[in-house]
């Protein structure tokens, strides 16, 4: 079914999931729909004979629990790129299209890696300790010009990432489902089944892959002995690509030299955690993407998709559900806008 094919002669109905705030700026889309704001507590009773679910609260997890048992919504967009929180099996073997918010992070998060790259390299976070103590110590630093960077996924924000790293001096592979010795963006990509190969020769892991059972813990004890005593971990794509216990592990034991995490198994970090006074660790709160007017952008990006659904024309940012991202990654190689 192409849920562009809306036939009833009327109005779509959308659901617009909130959380703490509507979103601004939603007049084109009411002006195309008949639009219904609910929170998690309404979602239950909202969703049958919706044609439409906007999850603007994309860090809710109550889609799953409020499946109406007769089927969804023709489709899903969700404001996010990641899209595991969809990925239940009611949804994902129905007819329901899901699409998400693809090209709105993408720079941003490349940005994003690349700050914390050149904070590790270049030791800010002691430089800011250090002010803050009043203390004058003189230390050297490291390059970036010829670091080893090894992005692991292969989609529009890995890309992203491997092309501003590049940019800035460093040697930039990557990892993925598909092998491939001379990837426009990211050089030479290593299939998964080869991930350790990979690890071992980084300074740099930056982990912008999707969240799936396939990757799930990827990077457990046994990963992060293969990587370098000098390297740094950054995860800008889900908390649940790593092992948290044994990543604090290996910081502690010194297996790796640092890490950057802006997601986490459970968000927010709970206080008790050691993450947050670990040395050589950067804490963030799934910040990574959030840039001044990105609310804005993905509110245009969601009226953009539901101008194209009332007209009949083909949805932006289609998610292949079977394996959790936008389209392929052979496609992305080739369609990267």
């Amino acid at each position: 079914m192409n849920p562009a094919q809306h036939a009833s002669g009327r109005p779509p109905d959308v659901v617009v999931l909130v959380g703490d705030a509507d979103p601004r700026g939603m007049g084109e889309a009411e002006g195309l729909a008949r639009v219904r704001y609910v929170r998690e507590t309404e979602l239950g009773e909202a969703l049958p004979g919706a044609d439409v679910l906007f999850m603007w609260d994309f860090l809710s997890d109550a889609l799953a629990g409020a499946w109406p048992e007769s089927g969804g919504p023709g489709w899903v967009h969700i404001a996010s790129a990641g899209v595991d929180r969809l990925m239940f099996p009611e949804l994902t073997h129905s007819d329901t299209v899901v699409t998400n918010s693809r090209g709105v992070f993408d720079e941003p998060i490349a940005e994003y890696v690349l700050g914390l790259v050149l904070a590790f390299a270049k030791d800010l976070h002691t430089t800011f300790r250090l002010q803050g103590e009043r203390r004058w110590r003189h230390r050297e630093t490291e390059r970036i010009t010829g670091a080893r960077a090894l992005v692991v996924g292969t989609g529009p924000i890995g890309r992203a990432i491997g092309r501003r790293l590049s940019a800035a001096g460093l040697s930039v592979s990557g990892a993925g489902r598909t092998a491939r010795d001379a990837d426009p963006d990211l050089g030479v990509v290593h299939p998964m089944e080869r991930l350790g190969e990979a690890l071992a020769a980084a300074d740099y892991v930056v982990l912008a892959a999707p969240l799936t059972p396939q990757t799930r813990g990827m990077i457990d004890a046994a990963a992060l002995e293969r990587m370098r005593p000098s390297a740094r971990l950054v995860n800008v794509g889900r908390g649940g690509l790593v092992a948290e216990d044994d990543l604090v592990e290996a910081l502690r034991a010194g297996r790796i030299a640092g890490a950057a995490l802006d997601v986490f198994e459970d968000e927010p970090l709970p206080a008790s955690s050691p993450l947050w006074e670990m040395p050589g660790v950067i804490v963030s709160p799934h910040m990574s993407g959030d840039v001044v007017g990105w609310r804005d952008e993905l509110v245009r990006l969601f009226a953009d998709n539901l101008g194209r659904y009332v007209s009949g024309r083909p949805l932006r940012n289609v998610v292949d559900k079977r394996l959790g991202y936008v389209g392929s990654e052979r496609a992305a190689s080739h369609q990267r806008g």
